[in-house]
Parts: structure tokens; C-alpha cells; sequence
């Protein structure tokens, strides 16, 4: 887990520490070293379709780089600047940009571009169709979350706590909210997601909002993890994992705080779990899945939040969110495996290794395949294939009963 801690109205950086995901709760050495994987016996054949590499390692600084699709290419980016679009089915390269610039987050696709954000605070956006840059605009600080784009709009979160509108033509700024900022944070932004016309965002502080997308007035503000305990460490409660929409209900997680559906029209809670995640959550239409901050894997009915299963074979070994796929969730981890878990019981029933790099971002599903990048820059492609039981032929050596 990366900690920063911020002083001052400016919100100024003093210092960044990296520490293990539970370092700095347990002190013995032995609760705080990786569970070790146990042997699974493959019960999906899990096909690698192609990989290919975007760009150089991320160096373990816990940027937001994953890869994204709008129907027709795949498109990645890579600390070092590289930006790709890519034949989905190939794996080979439509287009190929070096913005010589290294980069925190993205890339966001829609409306016929694409935007990244780089680590010194620039949002770039480029012709999705051929990869030219159309602007860049500096909007003050780092984010490490996937920007939003949709009408005349690219929404951009700050890790400072700002969520700001940018003109989609060229880059100017159309609005800006700015929320308090605890002295001490992880490293990390939630990703802003849309509902209707609505921009919804969480926060460092705790808090989850909803914005008009039009004039960024904030139509509800709600507290979803309350910040407790009496040192600056004890307080943490970011929102700084994915936040999931299923039809009108929203489903987000805190950091030592709790995991909740809410109404999209109104904030109102509809179901909470005390359960610490710096992940967030994912949902299909049944289930919602979330890591702890320990690693262990849980699934929530979605409709009621009871528990369904848990599963701990990742104890500490810093698991993304786990993503549906097919009848399974998967799930990366910090030695580059794919473990595949029934979104049934959570059992695991397959395991592959992408490579010897760490897997920070969760894995993304478009249609029946699932795309991967590591911290390495590689990227992968991946499908299950569905075992066809053999019909039997007849056997026209015999005579048909005439019976």
C-alpha cells in the first residue's frame, strides 16, 4: 500500500511511503509475507490468444494504466509514453503514438478520442481513429484515475481531491469541485463514472458525489466511509478503487470503512457491509465483488449485500479487483498470475501466469475475451474455451427399427 502525506491549504506533497499492503499493521514477519499459492488443477482452458508489449515497467509506482475498448480496437498506454491501438483480434498495432512524456492514467475512449494523463499533471488527447494529438492542457496534479469522456466533456480526477470538466474540442476548463483533503491519503483516485447525465465520483475524504456532467452542480453528496480512530493513519477512509453501476444503483468501497449500494438518483444507501477495500467493487447483475485490504476475495448478493463466500488463497499477495468473466471472477496478482474463481462459490478453478511483473489494474472484459496488462507493459489477451461434448454419429451400417 502507498501512503502520501499532504500539509497545508495548498495540499503540498512532503512525502510518499511505500509500504507492504499489511506492514503496517502486523509485526511479525511471517503475518505479513505473501500466502503461498497452493496447486490447482485446472478445471477451464484458459487460452492465451496473443500478447504483446505496449511499453516499459511502471517501476511499482501504483500508476492507473489499463487497457480499454470501444467496439472495435483496443487501446493501451504505458508509463514511458507509449499509446496503442490495437486489432483485437490480432493483437497487432492500427496505430502507435510517443507522447515522450511518462504517464499516470488511462487511456478513456469515446466520441472519437482518447485521453491519458501524465504524471506531471497534463491531460493529452488524441484522434482515436489515428492516434494524433489534438491538445494537451495542464490541470495542476497527478491522477491515477481513468478519465471520462462523453458529449463535449473529458472529466479528469486529481488525487488532490478535485474533479475538473475539460471542453472535449479543446481542453479548456468548464468547471471544477474541490473537496477537503485529510492530511494523510493512500495513493490512489477512484475512476469517475456516468449515470444518465450524472457524473459519479469518490473521494479521499470518504465522501461519494454526484455531479450535472452540463454545469458540475453537485446533485447529492454522501459519506461513505467515516473516518474514525485518533491518529491521521487510523483516520484513513479513501474511495480509491472502481466504482460499479448496475442500472440505477451504485456500488463503491472505503478503506477502512464499509462497501455500499446506493440509489443513483438520490445517494441513499441502500445496503452497507463493513468490509476495508482499496480496490472498490465490481458487479454483475447477481453478485458484487470486492477485495479486502488483507487480499481476501469476497462476493455480496447484489440486491441485499449478504455475504455469499470468501475466499483467502491470496492472503497478501495484492489482488486486483476481481473482474466477472464468464461464469468465474478473475483476479491478478503481485507475481503476474491469473487466479479464476467461481463467481458460484468462489472456488478456484484455473490459474495462468502472464509473466514474472506484478498485475496492478484489474483485468477488462470486452465481449468473451478478457485483456490484461501487467506492470511491465505487456499485454494480453485471453479467452475460456468452452469444451463441446461429442455428439455421437449413427450408425447407418444398421437398419432402421421398423417397429
Amino acid at each position: 500500500m502507498a501512503l502520501r502525506r499532504l500539509a497545508g491549504p495548498a495540499g503540498l506533497l512532503v512525502a510518499t511511503l511505500l509500504l507492504s499492503s499489511c506492514g503496517i499493521f502486523g509485526d511479525k514477519d511471517k503475518e505479513a509475507e505473501p500466502k503461498e499459492l497452493v496447486n490447482v488443477q485446472n478445471q477451464l482452458n484458459v487460452k492465451r490468444v496473443w500478447s504483446t508489449k505496449v511499453g516499459s515497467e511502471s517501476e511499482f509506482l501504483l500508476v492507473g494504466l489499463r487497457p480499454v475498448g470501444d467496439g472495435n480496437r483496443i487501446y493501451a498506454a504505458s508509463h514511458n509514453g507509449n499509446v496503442m491501438a490495437i486489432n483485437p483480434d490480432s493483437g497487432k498495432p492500427a496505430w502507435k503514438s510517443d507522447l515522450d512524456i511518462e504517464l499516470s492514467a488511462g487511456p478513456a475512449v469515446g466520441e472519437g478520442v482518447l485521453a491519458v494523463v501524465s504524471t506531471d499533471g497534463f491531460v493529452v488527447v488524441l484522434d482515436a481513429a489515428t492516434g494524433i494529438e489534438q491538445w494537451r492542457v495542464f490541470v495542476g496534479g497527478e491522477t491515477l484515475a481513468r478519465p471520462l469522456i462523453k458529449g463535449d466533456f473529458v472529466i479528469v480526477q486529481t488525487i488532490d481531491n478535485r474533479l475538473v470538466a475539460l471542453a472535449r474540442f479543446d481542453g479548456r476548463q468548464r468547471w471544477q469541485i474541490e473537496q477537503t483533503l485529510p492530511v494523510l491519503t493512500m495513493r490512489g483516485a477512484s475512476s469517475p463514472m456516468l449515470v444518465g447525465s450524472v457524473v459519479i465520483a469518490g473521494f479521499d475524504n470518504g465522501r461519494l458525489l454526484a455531479a450535472n456532467i452540463e454545469t458540475g452542480d453537485v446533485e447529492w453528496d454522501a459519506m461513505l466511509s467515516l473516518p474514525t480512530g485518533r491518529s491521521d493513519l487510523d483516520r484513513l477512509s479513501d474511495i480509491d478503487g472502481a466504482i460499479a453501476i448496475v442500472g440505477q444503483d451504485i456500488y463503491a468501497a472505503g478503506y477502512q470503512g464499509r462497501i455500499a449500494s446506493l440509489a443513483a438518483e438520490s445517494g441513499q444507501v441502500l445496503w452497507s457491509r463493513e468490509i476495508s477495500s482499496h480496490v472498490g467493487a465490481a458487479a454483475d447483475w447477481n453478485s458484487v465483488y470486492t477485495t479486502r485490504d488483507d487480499g481476501e476475495v469476497v462476493a455480496l448478493t447484489r440486491t441485499s449485500g449478504v455475504e455469499l463466500w470468501r475466499n483467502d488463497d491470496l492472503l497478501r499477495r495484492d489482488p486486483t479487483l476481481p473482474v466477472p468473466f464468464h461464469t468465474v471472477v478473475v483476479v491478478g496478482d503481485f507475481e503476474g498470475y491469473l487466479h479464476f474463481l467461481s463467481s458460484i462459490d468462489g472456488k478456484a478453478l484455473a490459474r495462468v501466469r502472464l509473466g514474472g511483473k506484478a498485475i496492478s489494474s484489474e483485468p477488462m472484459v470486452i465481449g468473451n475475451r478478457l485483456y490484461v496488462q501487467s506492470d511491465d507493459g505487456t499485454l494480453a489477451a485471453y479467452e475460456i474455451v468452452l469444451q463441446q461434448p461429442k455428439r455421437k454419429a449413427p450408425d447407418v451400417s444398421k437398419p432402421a427399427d421398423e417397429s
